[in-house]
């Protein structure tokens, strides 16, 4: 197989402070969890390559800091962006009605048209604290025509899939990322298969 990536994909992390975005990405990355996990000071950043049937896509993650005092640097984050991940705490009331703010920082700074967007809904392994529902969350993804996922990153239930689902609607999207012509790319034998999984795969397109 050809390792050399038919593209690389800038996506973002973005949300409020303590939602678990850097959990999410080192899940992700390095399939570890750190419960002591500091919060991020302005910007992580992690590489990682993804296989769609025989086409590696390299992943720029830029983890982004959710804490006000971080804000003035927000415009240099998103330029170039293909995709952002949008995530919340379901135990914290807050971090779910921020999600319009962070919202209207992609439309205000993203410079690309069609930017794909997923949203997240991390920490759902803690049952007894949940006060945002399932019901809750799809109805804001569909509201604003996202994909979204329902995630532990504790766990790491739905984490890949958060990130696999967001790469394949980038990748699906014309005009979105350089298109390498001399490479066939299918990834409709991967939907179908997650789409047949039941209850939208564990992930939901809404459109």
């Amino acid at each position: 197989m050809d390792t050399t990536p038919i593209t690389t994909l800038k996506l973002l992390i973005i949300g409020e402070s303590g939602v678990g975005k850097s959990s999410l990405l080192l899940r992700f990355a390095d399939d570890t969890f750190d419960p002591e996990l500091a919060a991020t000071i302005g910007v992580d950043f992690k590489v990682k390559n993804l296989n769609f049937n025989g086409n590696v896509v390299k992943l720029a993650i830029w983890d982004t800091a959710g804490q006000e005092r971080f804000r003035t640097l927000t415009p240099s984050y998103y330029r170039g962006a293909q995709g952002v991940i949008l995530v919340y705490d379901v135990t914290s009331k807050s971090s779910f009605q921020k999600l319009e703010m962070w919202l209207g920082e992609v439309d205000s700074y993203a410079n690309k048209m069609d930017l794909g967007e997923m949203l997240v809904a991390n920490k759902i392994d803690q049952r007894t604290e949940r006060v945002i529902t399932r019901e809750d969350g799809l109805k804001f993804a569909r509201k604003h025509s996202m994909l979204f996922i329902e995630c532990s990153a504790r766990t790491a239930d739905g984490v890949v899939a958060a990130f696999e689902e967001l790469v394949e609607k980038i990748l699906q999207t014309p005009g979105l990322w350089e298109q390498n012509i001399a490479k066939g790319i299918n990834l409709s034998e991967k939907a179908e298969t997650d789409a047949s999984a039941g209850n939208c795969g564990g992930y939901c397109e809404l459109v």
